[in-house]
């Protein structure tokens, strides 16, 4: 039997957590998109706690032009975010999205604002 869109996204996701894991040294950026938003967050998963986060909702995000250029604009934000904690380096979780359009839109605008992958 065939599985729906969101099963097979739901694989791919647990395939990427066996790998991809936040400590507090090198930390996930978590990606979640749905058809209209864009939301990222940087988690420690040790300890359970999101560090830093920043979505195409916030008040800080200018909500014209396409939605991968919105994504780059959210991927900057949750970037000065980080490194306002104090954090340099994560790993990143795209969270069974291909990656490519928005998802590495917002990865490249992460790296842009300083983070290292």
């Amino acid at each position: 039997m065939a599985l729906t869109k969101n099963e097979r996204r739901a694989r791919i996701k647990n395939r990427i957590r066996k790998v991809v894991s936040g400590t507090d040294a090198r930390p996930r950026l978590a990606v979640f998109r749905s058809n209209k938003e864009i939301y990222a967050q940087i988690v420690d998963d040790v300890t359970g706690k999101t560090l830093a986060a920043a979505s195409s909702r916030d008040k800080g995000i200018k909500a014209k032009g396409t939605k991968i250029e919105i994504a780059a604009e959210v991927g900057k934000a949750v970037g000065e975010k980080a490194l306002k904690a104090g954090i340099n380096t994560i790993s990143f979780d795209r969270g069974g999205y291909l990656y490519h359009g928005r998802v590495k839109s917002l990865a490249d605008g992460a790296r842009e604002a300083g983070l290292k992958f």
